[in-house]
C-alpha cells in the first residue's frame, strides 16, 4: 500500500496549536489500489494508439477522435445507468476545471494525436506519449505545488531524452516534424487535462469520464463535418465506438481513481507504462524495429524505474493532534511541503 507514517513529536516549547511531525514517508507497493488502477488505465490507453492507427491513416482526425470519445461517453453512460451511480454534483468553483479538462483533453488532444498518427509509425507515437507524464508532473509541481523528489525529476529527464531521440530519428525527421509536434502538443493538452481533472477527482469517476466523452465526441464530429470529412463505413464506426469505450472511457475512469489515491504527478508517473504497451503491441502488429526505438525505450524504461523506486519523504506539520496511521493521499493532499 501507499502509506504516510506520521510520527508526532510534541514539545512544550512549541507555540500553542502546533504539533510538529518530524518525517512523512510514502512507500509504494503494487498492492495499492491506486497503483493498480493507474497501471490498468495505462494498459488500456496504450493499446489505443496502434489499434487506432489504421483509422487515423484513412479518415479525418476530427472524425476519428469524435467517434472514439463518443463511444467512451455512450458506453460509460450505459454503465452508469446499469450501476445506478448517483448524479454528479460539482461545486461552482470546480466547473471551470471540468470544462477545461474536457476542452484540452477531449477536444484538442485527440485531434492532435490522430493528426500525428496519420503520418508516423504507431510505435514512435506510442513512445512519444511518455511525454504526457512529463507535462503532467511539471504542471503539478510548479502550478499546483505538488511535492517531488530527485528520483521523479531524474526519471522525467530520462523520458525527455528518449522522446528527443524519437523526434529526430533517421533522415526523414524533417518530414515527420509536424507529426511529432502534433503528438507532443496532444501530450501537453493531456497534461493540462490531468491536472484539471485532479481538481474534480473526488466526484463520481464514471460520471466525470462520461461527461468528457459526451461533450468531446459530438464537438469533434461537428468539426469533422465543418472541414468536409466523409463518413467511414459502418463497420469502422462500430469498431471506433467500441475502441473508444474500452481504451478511452474505462481507462479514464481508472485514471481518475488513481488520481484520488496518488496525486496527479505520481498517477501520471505510473501512466508512463502506456506508451511501452502501445509500442510492444505495434511491433507485434508488424511495425519495424529501429535502433532509435530501442535506445529511446531503454531511456524511458530507466525513467519509469526511477518513478517506481521513489521513496517520498518530507517534513510535515499539522495542528493540535497526535497520531500515527496509514494514510492514502488523495486529491485533497495537494499542498506544499
Amino acid at each position: 500500500m501507499v502509506t504516510h507514517e506520521c510520527c508526532a513529536v510534541s514539545s512544550t516549547n512549541l507555540p500553542m496549536g502546533r504539533v510538529e511531525y518530524s518525517h512523512v514517508v510514502m512507500r509504494v507497493s503494487l498492492k495499492n489500489p491506486g497503483v493498480q488502477a493507474g497501471l490498468a488505465s495505462a494498459l488500456l490507453f496504450g493499446a489505443s494508439t496502434p489499434l487506432a492507427k489504421p483509422f487515423a491513416s484513412n479518415f479525418n482526425p476530427f472524425l476519428v477522435a469524435g467517434l472514439l470519445y463518443l463511444g467512451s461517453g455512450l458506453g460509460l453512460l450505459a454503465l452508469r445507468a446499469i450501476r445506478g451511480n448517483p448524479r454528479l454534483e460539482l461545486p461552482a468553483s470546480n466547473r471551470a476545471s471540468l470544462f477545461g479538462a474536457v476542452f484540452f483533453g477531449g477536444v484538442v488532444a485527440p485531434a492532435l494525436l490522430m493528426f500525428g498518427l496519420s503520418a508516423m509509425a504507431a510505435s514512435d507515437a506510442s513512445l512519444l506519449l511518455n511525454t504526457e507524464a512529463v507535462f503532467t508532473a511539471v504542471i503539478a509541481w510548479f502550478v499546483f505545488k505538488e511535492n517531488f523528489d530527485r528520483n521523479i525529476v531524474a526519471g522525467m529527464v530520462a523520458i525527455v531524452a528518449g522522446a528527443a531521440i524519437l523526434s529526430f530519428s533517421g533522415d526523414a525527421w524533417r518530414s515527420q516534424l509536424l507529426s511529432t509536434l502534433a503528438v507532443l502538443g496532444a501530450c501537453l493538452c493531456w497534461g493540462i487535462d490531468n491536472n484539471l481533472t485532479g481538481n474534480v477527482a473526488a466526484g463520481d469517476a464514471i460520471s466525470l469520464a462520461s461527461i468528457k466523452g459526451l461533450v468531446a465526441g459530438p464537438t469533434n464530429l461537428v468539426l469533422a463535418v465543418v472541414v468536409g470529412a466523409s463518413a467511414p463505413p459502418a463497420g469502422s464506426i462500430a469498431a471506433l465506438l467500441v475502441l473508444g469505450f474500452v481504451c478511452y472511457g474505462l481507462s479514464l475512469v481508472l485514471f481518475i481513481l488513481a488520481l484520488r489515491r496518488l496525486g496527479t504527478a505520481r498517477a501520471g508517473a505510473y501512466f508512463c507504462v502506456a506508451p511501452f504497451f502501445g509500442a510492444i503491441l505495434a511491433l507485434a502488429l508488424g511495425a519495424p524495429l529501429t535502433w532509435q526505438i530501442v535506445v529511446a525505450g531503454c531511456l524511458m524504461a530507466v525513467g519509469i524505474w526511477l518513478h517506481l523506486i521513489e521513496n517520498h519523504e518530507h517534513e510535515h506539520s499539522h495542528g493540535d493532534l497526535e497520531h500515527k496511521h496509514p494514510h492514502s493521499p488523495d486529491v485533497t493532499h495537494r499542498h506544499p511541503h
